[in-house]
């Protein structure tokens, strides 16, 4: 899968599909994105590859984690492109809408989780089958959350 900014000055590419997607609805990712959330395909490191460009880097300080995630952007056009995470050091999160095709990769179910649910804009939908966490996927201490698992289509402010 290629993916690329605005203006085509920086591309990557990634090799298969993501190890999971995080569709992440806390505020660091509404204002990240300007939307109601991200779409984060995560990779691992060694799956993926600047083809063309050097981004800059913005860090910012995880307030669900406490670690820096470093946001990868174009200089020139603005577009974030992926991030990557002091807390995982093997993984890089592209956004998803900058892939050449932002179909390409498997969204089902099973590969998806849908985080910090309880920050989710008030018409945001989540698909019947939904792993659905209302914060992270782990707690502070290291362990699983248990997710709710949606057997029907559920709009948040609804």
């Amino acid at each position: 899968m290629q993916g690329r900014c605005l203006c085509g000055d920086i591309a990557y590419e990634a090799d298969g599909q993501p190890a999971t997607v995080t569709v992440c609805h806390c505020r660091f990712c509404q204002r990240a994105t300007g939307g109601a959330y991200l779409v984060d395909a995560l990779f691992r490191r060694d799956h993926f590859r600047i083809l063309q460009g050097a981004p800059r880097v913005y860090d910012q300080l995880s307030e669900g984690s406490g670690n820096l995630v470093h946001i990868q952007f174009c200089e020139r056009c603005g577009t974030k492109l992926w991030l990557e995470f002091q807390r995982f050091p093997n993984l890089v999160g592209i956004f998803a809408g900058t892939l050449d095709d932002p179909n390409a990769f498997d969204r089902s179910p099973a590969r998806t989780h849908y985080i910090f649910a309880d920050q989710a804009a008030d018409w945001t939908v989540m698909p019947p089958g939904a792993r659905v966490y209302p914060g992270d996927t782990a707690h502070p201490d290291g362990t699983r959350a248990v997710p709710l698992c949606l057997d029907a289509v559920r709009i948040v402010g609804a």
